[in-house]
């Protein structure tokens, strides 16, 4: 029973997103994407060994799920990767530079589609990244006897797994071969539930900006942009943060400012934001006095993990309203990291915020504080830094514990 209503729960869930393409850009990428999925996978596997699917749900997930897929590659060049997704950023992403065999959207999880798909790919082994439970395909691997593994999932007590109403959720969870986990607490939970395969092994983004930042280039306009001077580099912001560091650099004015809007749609606004400060747009570079400007705002995609490496101080937008974005990208380089008062769903910011190396802000008067402090002691901003590349390197190693657990079958 509880299948069925899960199923019709899907079905309209679908039927909303099918109504609102007719409105909405993104909803139509998300249905036009799955038009042709079988037939597409059905000439994409034909007689080829039974592939690893990897599933993510967006392009954060795609990340996560980067440094597995590379490792077996590396380790297993054979092996064929299908990397699907949910929604089109992860989507659109792959296809720009593809890493796995073949990239498609994941068909709605309605028991026919996950028949025919898991019926048709035959995968050897499933992975499902962080958040992703689609009961039906979980249904399907299981009856198949197909392993599945959950890597760096995150739960919390408010989810409805760990509910007295939540016994079929649960139940559904215990059908998957093994849980890799971020936190200790997700374990604590699991086993709450009767889930004893779960091990802790953290999170496969520091293994993906790990390796970002081994490779990173330079980038020669910036250079020709921080000159001589300290340069705050403030990722994915909205309103608030920008508002923020437009306060703070009138009492710094020693930094640059390179500001990386979260939607780069707001470029209009955030140069509004800094009208007080010559600024320059990275479209128009060239056409710029770029030594000259105290601001540089990023209008595109794609850069921003490379730019950090020139931060002196990072910031990391989206705390005061939407969401934490990734702070990650920014530690790598070992310089602090600010960001907004809501992070409580980010353990990552939970744990560097209490190691010190990460600072959350109310207000810009907090910030230019620490800022202060930095200034006057530059052995505190030393060990701030000090802390930060630690709490990367520490925590890295989740791909390879992750590779050596799932034992994929080498090609035959």
């Amino acid at each position: 029973m509880m299948r069925g209503l899960y199923t019709i729960g899907i079905w309209f869930f679908g039927l909303g997103i099918r109504i609102a393409a007719f409105f909405n850009g993104k909803a139509r990428q998300w249905v036009r994407g799955r038009k042709g999925v079988f037939a597409e996978l059905e000439r994409a596997f034909p007689g080829k060994p039974h592939p690893v699917w990897v599933h993510c749900a967006s392009l954060g997930e795609y990340e996560q799920a980067k440094p597995l897929i590379e490792m077996i590659k590396q380790e297993q060049p054979e092996t064929k990767i299908l990397a699907t997704f949910f929604s089109p950023s992860g989507y659109e992403q792959a296809i720009k530079k593809p890493l796995a065999d073949y990239n498609c959207y994941l068909p709605l999880d309605l028991p026919r589609n996950a028949r025919t798909f898991i019926d048709m790919v035959q995968p050897q082994t499933a992975v499902f990244v962080k958040y992703e439970f689609w009961f039906n395909y979980m249904h399907r691997l299981h009856q198949k006897a197909i392993p599945f593994y959950y890597i760096s999932a995150i739960f919390r007590e408010n989810q409805h797994f760990f509910k007295p109403y939540g016994r079929w959720f649960a139940k559904q969870l215990r059908q998957a071969t093994h849980f890799f986990v971020q936190t200790e607490k997700s374990k604590e939970l699991l086993e709450s539930i009767g889930i004893k395969q779960v091990t802790v092994c953290g999170d496969t983004r520091f293994d993906r900006v790990k390796a970002i930042a081994a490779q990173v280039q330079p980038f020669d306009f910036m250079e020709t942009f921080r000159q001589d001077k300290k340069v705050i580099v403030a990722g994915s912001t909205w309103g608030p943060d920008e508002q923020l560091l437009a306060q703070l650099l009138q009492d710094f004015p020693e930094y640059k400012l390179v500001v990386a809007p979260h939607e780069i749609t707001r470029t209009p606004e955030v140069k509004q934001t800094f009208a007080a400060y010559k600024t320059a747009l990275y479209s128009s570079k060239e056409e710029s006095d770029l030594a000259d400007a105290q601001v540089f705002v990023i209008d595109t995609i794609g850069i921003l993990n490379r730019l950090y490496q020139y931060s002196n101080v990072s910031y990391i937008g989206g705390a005061f309203k939407t969401g934490l974005h990734n702070i990650l990208e920014a530690a790598v380089y070992g310089k602090p990291i600010f960001f907004g008062p809501h992070y409580d769903h980010f353990n990552e910011a939970i744990q560097l915020v209490a190691l010190k190396g990460a600072f959350s802000v109310n207000s810009v008067d907090e910030m230019k504080e620490t800022m202060t402090k930095f200034e006057n002691n530059p052995e505190y901003y030393t060990q701030t830094c000090d802390i930060c590349q630690q709490f990367v390197a520490q925590n890295a190693g989740a791909a390879e514990m992750i590779y050596k657990t799932i034992n994929l079958k080498p090609e035959t």
